[in-house]
């Protein structure tokens, strides 16, 4: 049983608002889907896009692909101009792929209003295209565009369609779901029938799903398992309005939950890096709660479930997040018991299962810090650093001790706004003090406590403050409310957040910051 996974990122996932690739974007893209073992990708539109156009020039010198084969995209000739002098027809040629993806109206009402012409014109015009490529040496697939929604308004004519793509010799018909409005029920029916009219196998169709009622996966999957065996999809479901069908959770579906044979071997594990990687050159951050590659796909808050995934992590995961190139997260809340502690500590290299003690001080420690506005889920170095520091054995040393900081802030008759922070600090028997400004208070005393920590602590000169986010906790009012200060920190190739609360938010910042840098510099030693 043989599948045809077909990438459309480059094209139709492009089309998503506020994105807009480069063509070494594209190039890099490229090589990522074919990492991830895809049998297709659209590349773009030749000929009608410049960007396109060189993305092909350059991809025949400069892409090396192993598993992929790279397609142009194009649309069928004009209306009433011959297939040899179409310049866009031309433009796919001069593309010099293997395959070509044609665009051809398979609803009359669009050819009628759309096109302005007539229906037998365009079966014409998609006979012409294809024959006259596939004389050319090249593989052809054409996308039936408003397939299901040309089939319930005239199906003799949309199988018409279908069958002149077939009979010129294309090697798929694409059913499109162009305006997304599809169901799965609905999209198994339209196949039923129209294979039923026709007598053509269901293998020479293939799928494409928008997600406008966010079915795109479930109506991908259910072509399938009606014989489909051409699906199309785009990374992260990148795609114009909601987007497209997410190529990553369709495939993921296929593979793990019906066995089907879709990608080669070696290639599923590498599903969360290729999301994450594609997301970065987007300049789109990764959806942390996307199916299968999300950073909390596997993640676990409920402390019952952490007591069942101690004993068998399949209890509460559908599959083993590692054959997607995943991992389990335990997320350590108010909702904590002793197992979820105990499991996140281990996930963290703390083992407290031989510590009871340590166990149930850290567990009460936990609830109580969440009552009162701490949140650890998303601060893994402020509670390592709490579990630690019960365990005698393995706490991380304090790098100084605090005698007093202030800060001021001044606006200045020119409506500069300045601040100014001092620290007074013990730092190995010696008494420090050191004063910064800085561009905000928080700011003034991170840079003040560098000061006066980098003589001892020359290390400190690696870490940056990455990101800084300030929260007004759930109940608070006005310029008084208790907040929550999230900072993260990078440094010697790796990042850590940790997390301090307050109704002062400068003090709520020192608590962050004095645990960002004493996690950073303990593991600089280790």
């Amino acid at each position: 049983m043989t599948f045809q996974v077909y990438d459309t990122t480059l094209r139709d996932g492009a089309q998503r608002e506020g994105l807009s690739y480069s063509v070494v974007d594209k190039l890099a893209v490229a090589r990522l889907l074919d990492d991830f073992g895809v049998g297709f990708i659209e590349g773009g539109w030749p000929g009608a896009v410049p960007k396109d156009t060189e993305f092909f020039r350059r991809a025949r010198t400069e892409l090396e692909l192993r598993h992929a084969i790279l397609v142009a995209f194009g649309a069928t000739r004009k209306a009433g101009l011959a297939v040899d002098t179409d310049p866009q027809v031309r433009g796919l040629l001069d593309a010099q792929t293997p395959a070509v993806a044609l665009v051809a109206k398979a609803d009359l009402r669009h050819v009628e209003r759309a096109l302005r012409t007539t229906a037998a014109e365009n079966l014409a015009m998609i006979y012409d295209t294809v024959t006259h490529l596939v004389a050319e040496g090249r593989r052809v697939f054409v996308d039936g565009e408003h397939f299901f929604d040309g089939y319930r308004y005239d199906p003799a004519y949309t199988a018409a369609v279908v069958e002149t793509a077939l009979a010129a010799g294309a090697e798929r018909f694409v059913l499109c779901d162009t305006n997304g409005g599809m169901l799965p029920s609905q999209i198994t029916a339209a196949i039923a029938d129209v294979t039923a009219r026709t007598g053509i196998a269901p293998e020479l169709l293939g799928i494409h799903c928008q997600n406008d009622t966010a079915c795109a996966v479930a109506n991908t999957i259910a072509a399938v398992e009606a014989g489909v065996r051409h699906f199309q999809g785009t990374a992260n479901g990148y795609g114009e309005r909601p987007g497209n069908a997410d190529l990553f959770a369709v495939v993921a579906n296929l593979q793990l939950k019906l066995g089907l044979p879709v990608l080669p071997d070696g290639c599923l594990e590498q599903m969360v890096r290729v999301s994450h990687a594609i997301a970065e050159i987007a300049n789109i951050a990764p959806d942390t709660h996307q199916a299968y590659a999300g950073a909390a796909a596997f993640a676990h808050k409920a402390g019952l479930h952490a007591s069942a995934i101690k004993v068998d992590p399949l209890l509460y995961n559908h599959v083993d997040p590692s054959v997607v190139g995943n991992d389990m997260r335990i997320l350590v809340t108010e909702m904590a018991g002793r197992a979820s502690v105990e499991l996140k500590s281990r996930e963290l290299g703390l083992d407290l299962a031989g510590h009871p003690e340590a166990l149930t001080t850290v567990t009460k420690r936990v609830k109580e810090l969440e009552a009162g506005g701490w949140s650890f889920e998303a601060a893994d170095a402020s509670f390592e650093l709490l579990v630690r520091s019960e365990l005698p054995d393995r706490a991380a040393s304090r790098p100084f001790a605090l005698e007093s900081y202030r800060v001021l802030v001044e606006h200045r008759e020119d409506g500069a706004v300045v601040s100014e922070a001092t620290v007074k600090i013990r730092v190995r028997g010696e008494r420090v003090i050191a004063t910064a400004e800085g561009n905000g208070p928080v700011n003034a005393l991170d840079e003040a406590l560098r000061v006066g920590l980098a003589r001892h602590y020359p290390e400190l000169r690696e870490f940056e403050l990455a990101d800084y986010k300030v929260r007004i906790l759930e109940g608070s009012h006005g310029t008084g409310a208790v907040t929550r200060v999230l900072v993260e920190t990078a440094g010697a190739g790796r990042d850590w957040t940790t997390v301090g609360v307050h109704p002062n938010v400068v003090e709520a910042s020192w608590h962050a910051l004095v645990d960002a840098l004493t996690y950073g510099l303990d593991r600089a030693r280790v």
